[in-house]
């Protein structure tokens, strides 16, 4: 696939991009290294799933958008995702542009940096350049991350000092809308020693959109921090997206990954966390629905790299219609992780007879004094089961709405966030018709 297509992809505009946004040479040298290295390298692979003719540069690089005063200048449906209309800790991008943010005055006082990436890349070089693609996810694993080095626009990145435990979530809204829309979102997150944080990221777009979407997200969750992340992805069936999340976990720390991948179009989601110190918890948690033809590849790693560490992979996937879905659980535990605990669980609930799914759990050890386990399950709804309910008085698709909420119950109900229960809720009521 060759990535200068008529839209203009060339070095001049990636130039341009840097200098509206004011960056400092080193993030230009970064783009312009990735940009040479994107027409290199190849797709990835992922598996059981071919993504050659999927549409990832056609569409135009650069949007500009008009800040907002305040949240009430967006559409109602949009304002919808924002927690119990909370304007504290919330950033919203529509497109390219970061359009409204705001941090409190008492927890800029404590060190915390909330602000979009053009703006963090100017004031916090040093802190940015440390993380921003080195540790987590890096340009030259493939075409699309080096497609997304040198492409991002706006993003956010969110600094937590040493010790400081901030209650009130943070809020990100990633907004699309329009047609040949390009976004490439950036979510960076520093959680430091003895931190405590809390992250719910939106991802949406119209219903008339159509896009491509390459973004990110690296969370650096330090030692003894608890850090609790959801990402909910809802995008319309005129949209191709890329969703690659990076997470590094220190000793002692302990992590909450929660992924709704709710898209209506092309979805390649890949979630992976390194557990680099002693005594890490990781929990992942995903819930993907499909209707229509809708296509999706979503992968969960968890790489155990030191010892005592323990990883909860849990991810639940309903298709119906002509949608297919490939879900991958891979836990890696390294040699010398002594008393590691690793275990997973995938499962998909088919509803018609031409959807698909596939659950494929991995284990890769290479130490003896560990402990692993996984489970998966690709079927139907039980007929005893709907049989039952309905000889309860309940309608067929009453009681086929309770089995589908019971399946992904597993996940829906560990959900810490209520306003995220109730909006994953509300896409799956929708999505299933």
């Amino acid at each position: 696939m060759n990535v200068d297509t008529r839209q203009g992809f060339n070095r001049e505009t990636i130039i341009q991009l840097s200098q509206s946004q004011q960056e400092p040479d080193w993030m230009l040298q970064r783009r312009l290294s990735a940009w040479e290295q994107a027409d290199q390298l190849p797709l990835p692979k992922p598996q059981k799933t071919r993504i050659d003719r999927w549409n990832f540069t056609d569409f135009q690089p650069i949007q500009k958008e008009d800040k907002v005063a305040s949240p009430e200048e967006l559409p109602e449906e949009i304002r919808s995702y924002i927690s119990g209309g909370i304007t504290d800790n919330l950033f919203i991008q529509k497109n390219s542009s970061p359009v409204y943010c705001r941090l409190p005055e008492e927890l800029a006082a404590k060190g915390v940096v909330f602000t979009d990436l053009p703006t963090a890349v100017r004031n916090h070089g040093e802190q940015v350049r440390k993380y921003f693609m080195t540790e987590g996810i890096q340009p030259q694993e493939h075409k699309l991350t080096a497609l997304h080095a040198a492409w991002v626009s706006g993003g956010l990145f969110l600094y937590v000092p040493k010790n400081v435990a901030v209650e009130i979530p943070f809020q990100a809204l990633f907004w699309t809308q329009g047609s040949g829309i390009g976004s490439f979102p950036h979510l960076l997150v520093v959680a430091e020693a003895g931190s405590d944080v809390n992250v719910v990221a939106n991802f949406i777009s119209d219903a008339d959109t159509e896009a491509v979407i390459n973004g990110a997200v690296e969370v650096f969750a330090g030692d003894n921090s608890r850090v609790r992340i959801a990402s909910l992805h809802t995008h319309s069936s005129g949209v191709t997206e890329t969703a690659y999340r990076r997470t590094a976990v220190g000793r002692d720390a302990d992590l909450e990954w929660i992924v709704g991948d709710l898209n209506s179009g092309r979805t390649l989601s890949d979630n992976t966390t390194n557990m680099n110190g002693s005594g890490g918890n990781v929990r992942i948690k995903g819930i993907t629905v499909g209707s229509g033809d809708q296509r999706s590849n979503i992968t969960a790693t968890v790489n155990h790299g030191d010892t005592y560490t323990e990883s909860d992979i849990t991810i639940r996937g309903v298709m119906k219609d002509q949608a297919q879905t490939i879900l991958n659980g891979i836990t890696q535990i390294e040699k010398g992780a002594h008393k590691a605990n690793g275990v997973q669980a995938e499962k998909v609930l088919m509803l018609s007879g031409e959807a698909r799914g596939d659950a494929n759990p991995i284990l890769l050890i290479d130490e003896n004094d560990v402990q692993a386990g996984h489970a998966a399950s690709v079927g139907r709804i039980d007929p005893i089961q709907m049989f039952y309910l309905m000889s309860r008085g309940l309608t067929r698709q009453e009681a086929e709405r309770l089995l589908i909420f019971g399946f992904v119950g597993p996940v829906l109900d560990t959900i810490p966030f209520e306003s995220l229960r109730e909006q994953i809720s509300s896409v799956i009521e929708r999505k299933l018709g």
